[in-house]
């Protein structure tokens, strides 16, 4: 068997507050192999993002353990572990193509090196002719993909994101979508989403967790079970609208369950 890329075990997580601690993630537990498309789906406040940034290694877990390529994780793996927000971040008065190579220019990588990466960057990601324009100068969905090639410019083994395409209208959402899937076929990292899109997570994943809240916990592991290489005419499909329906099932069972003290 193929040993994991990430391995999340028992991860619990507590804000501390001298009258009411808040448990904001219990008992998580679940593995990635390399390779894989997993997406993370679930209602707004149940901690998706708070999961992320602790095997990101951004903030501390409170319990268990989160585990790298087997190897304990304390803090941040920037060589290892890429991490893209919502917001693109991008340095308003650098290029697209200057905004790419930062990390390695921060790493101390020789300047004609890193610009022959960074170019290459920003052609997988579809930017070609446009890296010497101003993040001002981009569309909201240019400005991502520059974020995108900014993660895999140091050639990471996982890509976490959290609601990347968060901001965009759903015409562009979509566009972005086909191409984060065809950046990630002709990369094959290991891929960790967030995201409120239910028709999203379907679309891209092959495997998707429903999270519910108070606390944050793991409801049900859902295997998309759709054929590669996906095309938006599956959105119609039976199996799509049945995969969209369970995962709609679960969230609103949980949504609509009593909620104790936390």
């Amino acid at each position: 068997m193929m040993q994991p890329i990430i391995e999340i075990k028992s991860l619990g997580k507590v804000y501390p507050h001298p009258v009411r601690p808040l448990q904001a993630l219990s008992g998580i537990s679940f593995s990635v192999a390399p390779g894989q498309f997993v997406t993370i789906v679930g209602a707004s406040g149940c901690g998706k993002s708070t999961l992320l940034q602790i095997v990101a290694g951004l903030i501390e877990g409170s319990e268990g353990e989160v585990l790298v390529d087997g190897g304990l994780v304390t803090g941040p793996m920037p060589g290892k572990i890429a991490v893209v927000f919502q917001d693109a971040l991008l340095l308003p008065w650098r290029t697209a193509l200057a905004n790419v190579e930062l990390p390695l220019e921060l790493k101390g990588v020789d300047k004609s090196l890193r610009r022959k990466k960074a170019e290459e960057m920003v052609e997988l990601v579809g930017l070609g002719g446009f890296g010497d324009r101003l993040p001002h100068e981009l569309s909201g969905g240019m400005r991502q993909r520059v974020s995108i090639a900014r993660g895999l410019v140091q050639n990471p083994s996982i890509v976490m994101m959290d609601e990347p395409f968060g901001a965009l209208d759903e015409l562009t959402r979509t566009r972005m979508g086909d191409e984060l899937l065809r950046i990630w076929e002709a990369t094959q990292k290991t891929i960790l989403l967030i995201t409120h899109s239910l028709s999203e997570a379907i679309y891209l994943s092959d495997t998707v967790y429903v999270m519910g809240r108070d606390p944050g916990r793991i409801l049900e592991q859902v295997t998309v079970d759709l054929p590669r290489p996906r095309n938006i005419d599956m959105m119609g499909s039976e199996t799509f609208g049945r995969l969209r329906n369970r995962l709609w099932k679960l969230i609103g069972s949980d949504e609509s369950a009593p909620r104790g003290d936390v």
